[in-house]
């Protein structure tokens, strides 16, 4: 009897975190996950918690406690990182983080003793290398990612540069931060327990405002300037490490440097690659094949296997090989293009640019509309029913025949939901 009251309190866990966008879905891999970082009380409560921003009084009032109680629960859970504390004018405010980019990865930025990282780190890897339900709902569900490559920006040339806008560069990411905290990269941190890391450096994965505060105030997250951001950036780059971030222009949250063996994002850009799990960025390595040696440097530092070597079909020198670019793979990260000793690759632009949403709430939108969650996301009162843009928004489209059709056009998707989220949040 106490298994099946322990295991019902996870799964209304687990049903919370699955109706938000991303969606979790469930197994025996994330009921043990789960367990570890939550105790059963812990996932009762949270399991009823909204996930849009909320204060203790509001918490206090849906556990029927009183607000004192409420602010001690929200500030342990806050300090294990599984909830994200933001300090605002009118005090403080919690959020429920989804699972990645979340406390999935929290729990794995720091050596702690409080959990069972070895443990977790086993079970991270069943729920998202082995299985499939989870990275497929996160990465292939729509359109709408939860993340995007950033240029590598020593790659780019002067004209390049000019139609690099700055939200696309990691840089003006760190430099225009509220706040700024690096940690141990989960992925690695992950592969080492399980015997499988690479070499490449462990204390960079980069977090930002709202969630660099918590973080840092938590010391889940080590306090970082300007400068050392930036040096941070700049090893990475020297690493070929590929930066993957958060899927919005305004207040990215985080930045991953990613190597192609460990990390999620770049794993699920091999494993999905007809499903495009990962926003591109505005541009694609052009290869001449004149000054080509065919040394496969490029196809080495490729994240996504997008380069491969094939005949030069040079009669001089039968054995010669040539760089061929796979686009419908190729991320636009640009790393190739700076590992080629024969300048035998440059950028040029890919195309229109992909939709990127304005911020957290546009994407959330976006990625529920995709998802065939937005009926969730609107009729749950826990969740963002408060919110003034989305009540606008729900009213707007039901004038909207028929408004399945007219959601999926790129102008409602991108403008029209924007200028909703920019005037009423």
């Amino acid at each position: 009897m106490a298994h099946r009251t322990s295991r019902s309190v996870y799964d209304r866990l687990t049903e919370r975190l699955n109706r938000c966008s991303q969606g979790a879905p469930p197994s025996e891999s994330l009921f043990q996950i789960l367990q570890i970082l939550f105790s059963e009380r812990e996932a009762a409560l949270v399991s009823v918690l909204p996930l849009k921003p909320f204060d203790a009084a509001m918490a206090a009032s849906i556990w029927k406690t009183s607000e004192a109680d409420a602010r001690k629960v929200l500030d342990q859970l806050a300090s294990r990182a599984l909830l994200v504390d933001v300090e605002t004018e009118d005090g403080t405010e919690y959020v429920l983080p989804p699972p990645m980019a979340g406390f999935f990865e929290f729990s794995m930025m720091r050596v702690r003793e409080d959990v069972d990282q070895k443990a977790l780190a086993e079970l991270f890897y069943q729920y998202l290398n082995v299985e499939e339900d989870f990275v497929r709902a996160l990465f292939a569900g729509g359109e709408t990612q939860l993340g995007r490559t950033f240029v590598h920006e020593p790659a780019l040339s002067e004209e390049n540069a000019l139609h690099v806008l700055d939200f696309e560069r990691a840089s003006e990411v760190i430099r225009t931060a509220t706040h700024r905290g690096v940690g141990l990269c989960y992925c690695r941190h992950k592969m080492e327990h399980l015997g499988r890391a690479c070499d490449a450096p462990r204390e960079i994965c980069m977090t930002f405002n709202t969630s660099a505060g918590s973080l840092i105030r938590h010391g889940h997250a080590r306090e970082v300037d300007v400068v050392e951001g930036l040096e941070l950036l700049h090893q990475a780059h020297e690493r070929n490490l590929v930066q993957f971030g958060e899927n919005v222009r305004e207040g990215v949250n985080f930045i991953c440097n990613c190597c192609g063996c460990c990390c999620e994002a770049m794993i699920a850009a091999r494993r999905f690659a007809a499903a495009h799990p990962v926003h591109t960025t505005h541009f694609l390595p052009v290869v001449d094949a004149e000054a080509c040696s065919g040394c496969e440097r490029c196809v080495r530092v490729c994240p996504v296997e997008a380069m491969s070597a094939v005949s030069a079909h040079d009669p001089r020198r039968p054995r010669r090989g040539v760089a061929r670019l796979d686009e419908a793979r190729c991320l636009g990260c640009g790393v190739c293009v700076r590992t080629c000793a024969e300048k035998a690759l440059s950028l040029r632009e890919r195309g229109p640019r992909r939709l990127t949403p304005l911020d957290g709430a546009h994407r959330a939108v976006l990625m529920a509309l995709e998802r065939g969650k937005l009926q969730d996301l609107l009729f749950d009162n826990r969740l963002l029913w408060s919110h003034r843009a989305l009540a606008a928004f729900f009213g707007a489209i039901l004038k909207l025949p028929p408004a399945r059709r007219l959601l999926a056009t790129e102008q409602v998707r991108s403008r029209y939901l924007e200028a909703l989220v920019r005037r009423f949040a």
